[in-house]
C-alpha cells in the first residue's frame, strides 16, 4: 500500500508510524510530537488519572488482565512489557527488528501481532502473524498474513487517488503522491481482539480486517475497508506543496485500519485513519466503522475524528476512541453517537476497558530531545461504563 503518502504530513502522524516501522529505542526518528512529554491526563471533571507506569518507549498498544496488570507493546523498542498493579514490570517478549504491535489477553494467554517488511525502504521479506504466549512461557505462531495478502490482495480492486485528473495537472504532482493507483501487496496487522476462538486483526497494510482461527491457525479476510475521499482545500494544497490545479478535487486515501474491538451486538468496531496527512493542523478525517464478521458488511459509524488509533466498546454500546493527535480518549455515546472527551491527555495511542476502569497509553510519542516517557493512565468510570464481557478488547 502507498502508506508513504503519509510522509506529506507536516507533523509526525500515526499513518507515518504505520508506514515507516518503529524507530529503535536508542534512536527515535524524531516523531514530532513536541511539547507533549510530561503532559498530565485527567477527566473532564478534573479528576486526574492514576499513572500506572512511565518511561515507556512508544507504548502504542495496551491490554488489561484480570489481576490488575496491563501489557504494553513498546512498539519503538520491539518488545512486550507486563506491568503489574503495583507498577513492577517485566519484559514478556522481545523481537528486535520486528514491529511488535497490538496485544490482548484472554485468561493467562497473551496474543500479539508482529510483522516485518512493510515499511518504506524495508527490503526484508514480507512477514506477519499472531504470536501466542502462554503463562508458562510456551509460544507458537498462527495466521500467515503475508501468504493471505499475496494470495488475495483483498483491496487490489480498490482505486485510490484522484479521479480523471488531467495529465498536465498530474505531471505537477510530487512523486510521493501518485495521481491514482490500485491496492498493492502489503500487510501490517496493527490492532487485535479475541472472541470465541478467533483473533480479529486490523491490518493497516492490507486495509482489511482479518480473522485467524486459533485452533486451525487459518487466516481469512473478513472485510475490506473502503477508500476515504478527502477534498483538497487551498490551504491543504499550499501546506503540502501541491499544484493549484488539484484544489477542489477529491483524493481517495487508503483507510488504514488501526484497531478492532468486538461489540455487544457481535459486530466488529474498527478505527481507521486515512493514509495521508493527519496532524492537529489538518482536517479530522479518521472514522469508526462497524463490520458484520459473518458476512463482511461494512457500516460507517462515525467520522471526523482526528487520528483514531485505539478503540474499545462497552456493553451499552458506548465507544471509546484514542485520538493520537486529538484531545485524548473520545467517548461516542452508544445511543446518540454524540462525542465527548472521556480522558483529556496528549499523544494518546490506545485505550482499553476492564470492568469500570479505563486504561490508556499517553505521551506515547517521544519529544526530542527529551527521553521517551510513554505512560499508562487509568481512570475509574461510572458503573454503567463496563466492557461487554469483562475481558480485554484492545
Amino acid at each position: 500500500m502507498r502508506k508513504q503518502l503519509s510522509s506529506l504530513a507536516v507533523a509526525a502522524t500515526a499513518a507515518l508510524l504505520l508506514a515507516t516501522g518503529p524507530p529503535r529505542a536508542d534512536a527515535p526518528d524524531g516523531s514530532s510530537a513536541g511539547g507533549y512529554a510530561g503532559a498530565s491526563a485527567r477527566s473532564p471533571a478534573g479528576i486526574p488519572a492514576v499513572r500506572l507506569a512511565a518511561g515507556l518507549v512508544g507504548p502504542l498498544h495496551v491490554s488489561a488482565g484480570r489481576d490488575g496488570s496491563v501489557t504494553v507493546s513498546e512498539q519503538f523498542a520491539s518488545r512486550l512489557t507486563r506491568i503489574d498493579a503495583d507498577g513492577s514490570r517485566k519484559v514478556l517478549y522481545e523481537n528486535n527488528g520486528w514491529d511488535v504491535a497490538g496485544n490482548t489477553q484472554e485468561g493467562s494467554t497473551t496474543y500479539v501481532v508482529e510483522s516485518q517488511g512493510a515499511g518504506r525502504g524495508d527490503n526484508r521479506e514480507l512477514a506477519a502473524h499472531v504470536r501466542i504466549i502462554e503463562e508458562d512461557g510456551d509460544q507458537r505462531t498462527i495466521g500467515d498474513f503475508a501468504a493471505l495478502e499475496k494470495k488475495d490482495n483483498a483491496d487490489g480492486g480498490a482505486r485510490y487517488g484522484f479521479r480523471d485528473l488531467p495529465a498536465d495537472c498530474a505531471s505537477k504532482l510530487p512523486p510521493e503522491l501518485p495521481a491514482s493507483y490500485t491496492g498493492e501487496l502489503n500487510t501490517r496487522p496493527y490492532g487485535i481482539a479475541v472472541s470465541d476462538g478467533t483473533v480479529f486483526a486490523a491490518d493497516a497494510g492490507a486495509n482489511t480486517v482479518v480473522s485467524v482461527n486459533i485452533r486451525s491457525g487459518k487466516a481469512k479476510t473478513v472485510a475490506v475497508l473502503p477508500p476515504r475521499p478527502s477534498r483538497i482545500t487551498a490551504a491543504a494544497a499550499a501546506g503540502l506543496h501541491l499544484p493549484q490545479c488539484v484544489v477542489g478535487r477529491s483524493y481517495a486515501f487508503e483507510p488504514v485500519p488501526t484497531d478492532v474491538a468486538v461489540g455487544p451486538d457481535g459486530w466488529l468496531y474498527v478505527s481507521t485513519m486515512p493514509g495521508g496527512p493527519e496532524s492537529p493542523g489538518a482536517d479530522a478525517r479518521g472514522a469508526v466503522f462497524k463490520i458484520d464478521p459473518e458476512h463482511g458488511k461494512v457500516k460507517l459509524l462515525a467520522e471526523s475524528i482526528l487520528s483514531p488509533t485505539g478503540i474499545a466498546v462497552t456493553s451499552d454500546g458506548d465507544v471509546y476512541v484514542a485520538s493520537l493527535f486529538g484531545d485524548g480518549v473520545i467517548k461516542l455515546d452508544g445511543r446518540t453517537g454524540k462525542p465527548s472527551v472521556a480522558l483529556a491527555s496528549a499523544s494518546t495511542a490506545d485505550v482499553v476497558l476492564r470492568g469500570s476502569t479505563l486504561y490508556a497509553t499517553v505521551n506515547s510519542l517521544p519529544s526530542d530531545p527529551a527521553p521517551p516517557n510513554g505512560q499508562v493512565a487509568t481512570l475509574k468510570l461510572g458503573r454503567d461504563s463496563r466492557d461487554s464481557d469483562d475481558s480485554d478488547d484492545s
